[in-house]
C-alpha cells in the first residue's frame, strides 16, 4: 500500500496542537498515524501552516440558502422566522441550485460533515451525492395542541422520505424539535418518544422573549402569534425558563444539541446540572447572532462550567458565508482570549461526537478518514487537500 506524508509547520490531531510530527495517510486519505519527524522518511509532502481534521458544522439550514441576503439584519428573532416563514419559497430550480452552491461553499471551506435541517425533501437531491456526510433533523414545529397530529405525521412523512434514500448508515436521520416557543409539549413528547430517536437539536434561548413568554408569557413572541394568527390563549406559562421547561421531556440516552443559547444563563446550567437529562451540547453560530439580534451567547460561562461546545454556521439566511473558520474567528474577534486550539476541538472532535460519528470523523486517528485540512498561518482560510 502507498502512502501519503504530510508535514506543515503545525498539526492540530483532534485535541492539541503538535509540532515535529507528520501526518501519514493512505491514498484515499485513511489515518494511518502521527509520526515524530525523526521517524518520517525524506518523501515527506513539505506544507506551511497548520494540518488539521475536516470541520464538522453541526448546525445549519441548506434549504434556506435561496434566502442569501433577503432579511435585513439586526431585525430581531421575532421578524426574522417571521420573514422566514412568509417568504422561504421559490421556484423549485432556484432553490436546488442555491442548496448546491452552499454544498460547494461548505466543501471549499473544510467541511466535511454537517447537521442539517429540514422541513422539505428540497436539500435531499443534493444529500443523496454524498460530497459530504449529513445528519438530517427533520424538524418538527407545532404550537397549538389542536395541530399536534397533523403535524407529527406531516414530520414522520417526511422523516420516510430521508430513511428511504438516505440511510447509509441508518442513524443519518431523527426528528427534532424546532424551538420551545414553536412546539407544544404534547408534540415534544412524540418527537423525543420517536423510535430510535437519539440524536436530537433544538434551537435554544435566541432572544430573552423566548424566556419572558415561559416565566410569564409576555414578550415579542405574543406578536408573532397575533401576526399568524395563532391561537395562545391555552398556553399557561411555566414560570421557568424555557430551557428548564423543555429539558425534562428528553431522555438521558439521547443526545441533545441546543442551537445558540444566547440568553442561556448560569441559572439554567444549575438547574442542568440538577437533572439527569440528555448528553448536552451547546453550538454556537456567532454569525447568526450577530446578524439577527447583535447579541452573543456568554462563551467564558459555558467554558468555565465545562459545557461541551460546538459549532456551526446556520443558515445563508442569516449569515453571510458558511465557514467554520470564520465562525471561530468571528468568536476570536470578540473572545480574544480563546485559543484557537481550543475552538479547533469545538469544530473537530466535539462536533463529530455531538454527531455520532467521532468514530470516522474529528481527529487524526488510525483507521479514520476525517478529511486533512491546511490552515494558514493567518487562521484566515481553510484548505482541504486530502
Amino acid at each position: 500500500m502507498r502512502y501519503r506524508k504530510i508535514k506543515a509547520d503545525s498539526l492540530f490531531d483532534g485535541q492539541t496542537i503538535r509540532e515535529g510530527h507528520t501526518l501519514v495517510i493512505t491514498e484515499d486519505g485513511l489515518v494511518e498515524g502521527i509520526v515524530a519527524d525523526d521517524d518520517a522518511a525524506t518523501d515527506a509532502e513539505q506544507l506551511q501552516g497548520l494540518l488539521c481534521p475536516g470541520f464538522i458544522n453541526v448546525h445549519g439550514h441548506l434549504e434556506l440558502a435561496h434566502m442569501k441576503g433577503r432579511i435585513p439584519e439586526k431585525t430581531g428573532l421575532v421578524d426574522f422566522v417571521y420573514k422566514v416563514i412568509t417568504e422561504r419559497h421559490d421556484e423549485k430550480e432556484v432553490v436546488l441550485q442555491a442548496v448546491a452552491n452552499a454544498e460547494q461553499e461548505m466543501m471549499r471551506n473544510g467541511i466535511v460533515a454537517a447537521g442539517d435541517i429540514c422541513n422539505n425533501p428540497m436539500s435531499l437531491f443534493q444529500k443523496i451525492k454524498k460530497n459530504i456526510y449529513y445528519h438530517n433533523f427533520i424538524e418538527v414545529s407545532g404550537y397549538v395542541p389542536a395541530v399536534v397530529p397533523e403535524r407529527f405525521k406531516r414530520s414522520t412523512d417526511l422523516y420516510n422520505v430521508y430513511a428511504e434514500f438516505y440511510a447509509t448508515p441508518s442513524a443519518s436521520n431523527s426528528l427534532a424539535p424546532h424551538a420551545p416557543y414553536s412546539v407544544a409539549f404534547e408534540l415534544l413528547q412524540r418527537i423525543t418518544s420517536f423510535p430510535g430517536n437519539r440524536i436530537l437539536t433544538l434551537h435554544n434561548q435566541e432572544t430573552e422573549d423566548e424566556n419572558h413568554l415561559f416565566r410569564n408569557k409576555t414578550g415579542d413572541f405574543l406578536r408573532l402569534y397575533e401576526k399568524m394568527k395563532i391561537d395562545h390563549s391555552f398556553f399557561t406559562p411555566t414560570g421557568t425558563t424555557s430551557l428548564q421547561a423543555f429539558i425534562p421531556h428528553f431522555y438521558s440516552q439521547q443526545t441533545l444539541i441546543l442551537v445558540h443559547n444566547v440568553c442561556t444563563t448560569a441559572q439554567d446550567l444549575d438547574f442542568i446540572a440538577r437533572h439527569r437529562g440528555p448528553d448536552l451540547y451547546f453550538c454556537l453560530c456567532p454569525n447568526a447572532n450577530l446578524y439577527i439580534t447583535g447579541l452573543l451567547p456568554p462563551v467564558d460561562l459555558f467554558i468555565q462550567t465545562q459545557q461541551k461546545i460546538v459549532l456551526g454556521t446556520d443558515s445563508l439566511a442569516s449569515n453571510n458565508k458558511l465557514s467554520i473558520l470564520y465562525e471561530m474567528n468571528t468568536l476570536k474577534q470578540h473572545f480574544p482570549h480563546l485559543p484557537y486550539e481550543q475552538m479547533l476541538a469545538w469544530a473537530t472532535i466535539n462536533g463529530a461526537k455531538a454527531l455520532g460519528i467521532d468514530n470516522k470523523f474529528g481527529s487524526f486517528e488510525k483507521g479514520k478518514r476525517p478529511g486533512v485540512l491546511l490552515i494558514d498561518p493567518s487562521y484566515k482560510n481553510a484548505q482541504r487537500i486530502a
